[in-house]
């Protein structure tokens, strides 16, 4: 039986936890298990499937984190901002030695020296600084011009520490990317001067001005033209170009971090995928095999004893519940094939008593030369017959019944009311017997679910039986009462009585308890059909003797009570 002890859901069952005590796994099975090992991906396509799946969704999460590049459009805007940033800061330098009085001329060097000052200005390497008047021509450019060399900040040194997979994996995405992406929205930029150029327009107009190109490599480039002021006016414009291809070493740098990560998140992922796959693969594996082994024609010879589905039904989940289905359903396979084996040595058995007995009067008849020794044994050969063709009868209703209370559909149905036509047209059989009939219905009607016409089969063989064993002047009572959620329906007579040795075997196949007179008259199914068929409606039946007092349980029975419980 299965264990009914409630266990906690939120257990997790890993690896080989889920193994069974040693008596419940058969050789095969773990010979099986020695051989599989963790697991074995060449053997489960379970498995294989499970790993692939997570690592799809891993490469494909990678892939649009990649695609969408989130983390260079934050870049972009950080980088632009500090730009901006630098150049109005840079135009606040030529505007502090600008004095309030006086001629102005930036072109001309007067009122400011426009090339010192640009000299003293630092800048990273790679960043260049324009001057422009406000005719939009160029004043000064520090393309080639000697700078000092830019101040070291330690801790502001770029990490770019990589690994060859991360190496690897950044040049495939390159490849892939540059196949796969479209045309690039920032223009393409020739010189940067000229492209600094473009921006003066706009900024003598007294706004800064931004835009982002790509030089002659791909590389992108930030553009930054700002107004210098005196005293509200425009005097001159300061543009700054940075370094080619600083963003683009960023995003290098930020993509090789994720790339970094997604190794490690598929060597878990692998981990886990071949843990879970032991977990759900290994048992279903175990689960097959012993399925398989009861299927193969050599079964017997690898495990002569019965084939054992492995226990697992302490897991508290899925795998469980199947485990222990179908233990349940190989139990009961067996326990039917036993039940047809017997019941084939059990029509055997009773089939050839008739036989016998027939085979004994044929020869009898041979050899008998009185006319009426002839009519005797034509008597018993006639009474064999119809007691084989009653018996085959019945035989084939009881191995029928099984499918058929399968196949009908059961309905609602008062069963009073089948009660009462069942006990006006028995009763009147009763009486022409001279055996008095009483039923006691109550008036409400009891509605039940279930097959009518195969619980009108059960009291009709209780009624029926209950009338055999009467002789005149005995009666018999039908009687129903409602109890709770169940109806019991009660057959009680006034005949002799069970014997206290058959109480416990009349629901059985072929046994029959009869007087001398009735021998060979009833096959003894009819009892253990009526139990199979109250039982598949989800009720009881049993027998019992009616004793003048309880106080004596010694003494003589005063008839037999037959009663029938069903759920309502």
């Amino acid at each position: 039986m299965r264990d009914k002890r409630e266990s906690r859901r939120a257990d997790v069952v890993l690896g080989e936890d889920w193994t069974a005590p040693e008596g419940f796994v058969e050789s095969e099975l773990k010979a099986g298990r020695e051989r599989r090992g963790f697991i074995s991906l060449n053997r489960s396509p379970l498995a294989r499937k499970i790993i692939t799946f997570n690592l799809m969704a891993m490469v494909v999460l990678v892939a649009g984190v990649l695609y969408l590049n989130p983390f260079r459009d934050s870049l972009v805007l950080q980088r632009e901002s500090g730009l901006v940033a630098e150049a109005q800061i840079v135009a606040d330098v030529f505007e502090a030695q600008l004095s309030d009085e006086g001629e102005v001329d930036l072109g001309n060097a007067v009122g400011i020296d426009v090339l010192d000052t640009a000299r003293g200005i630092e800048l990273p390497d790679g960043a260049e600084l324009f001057v422009f008047d406000t005719t939009e021509k160029l004043i000064v450019s520090t393309v080639g011009m000697e700078r000092p060399a830019p101040e070291t900040v330690a801790g502001l040194q770029r990490d770019r520490r990589s690994t060859l997979i991360t190496d690897i994996l950044n040049f495939v995405w390159e490849g892939i990317a540059s196949v796969l992406s479209t045309k690039s929205e920032h223009e393409a930029v020739g010189d940067t001067q000229d492209f600094a150029r473009d921006l003066v327009g706009g900024a003598l107009t007294g706004q800064t001005q931004v835009r982002t190109g790509r030089d002659v490599a791909g590389e992108a480039i930030f553009t930054v033209a700002t107004p210098v002021r005196r005293g509200g006016d425009v005097i001159g414009v300061i543009a700054i170009t940075s370094v080619a291809g600083e963003i683009d070493e960023l995003v290098r740098v930020e993509r090789e971090q994720v790339l970094q990560m997604f190794v490690i998140a598929i060597v878990v992922s692998i981990g886990l995928s071949l843990v879970l796959a032991s977990t759900i693969a290994n048992p279903l594996s175990d689960l097959a095999a012993a399925a398989e082994l009861g299927r193969d024609k050599n079964a017997r010879k690898m495990s002569p004893s019965r084939v054992r589905i492995p226990d697992l039904t302490a897991r508290p989940d899925e795998i469980g519940r199947l485990s222990g289905a179908m233990r349940g359903m190989v139990s009961a396979l067996y326990e039917r094939i036993e039940a047809n084996e017997q019941f084939a040595a059990d029509v055997a058995h009773e089939i050839k008593n008739p036989l016998a007995s027939l085979r004994s009067a044929v020869g009898t008849l041979r050899v008998a030369s009185r006319a009426d020794q002839r009519d005797k044994l034509l008597d018993v050969i006639d009474h064999d017959v119809r007691r084989l063709d009653r018996l085959v009868s019945d035989i084939s209703n009881a191995s029928r019944l099984d499918s058929e209370l399968v196949k009908e559909e059961e309905e609602s149905f008062n069963l009073l009311k089948m009660l009462s036509n069942i006990t006006e047209f028995l009763g009147q059989e009763a009486k022409g017997r001279g055996v008095d009939f009483i039923s006691d219905l109550p008036p409400e009607p009891i509605v039940i679910t279930g097959l009518e016409g195969r619980l009108a089969q059960v009291f009709v063989n209780l009624i029926t039986n209950a009338v055999s064993f009467c002789q005149e002047g005995d009666a018999v009572r039908v009687w129903a009462r409602k109890r709770e959620n169940r109806v019991l329906v009660v057959v009680e007579d006034t005949g002799p009585g069970i014997p206290d040795q058959a109480l416990t075997k009349i629901f059985k196949r072929f046994y029959s308890e009869r007087p001398e007179g009735q021998f060979g008259e009833h096959s003894g199914l009819g009892l253990a059909i009526s139990k199979q068929i109250v039982e598949a409606h989800g009720g009881v039946i049993w027998a019992e003797n009616i004793r003048p007092t309880d106080a004596d349980i010694t003494s003589e029975p005063l008839g037999a009570r037959f009663v029938v419980g069903l759920p309502v």
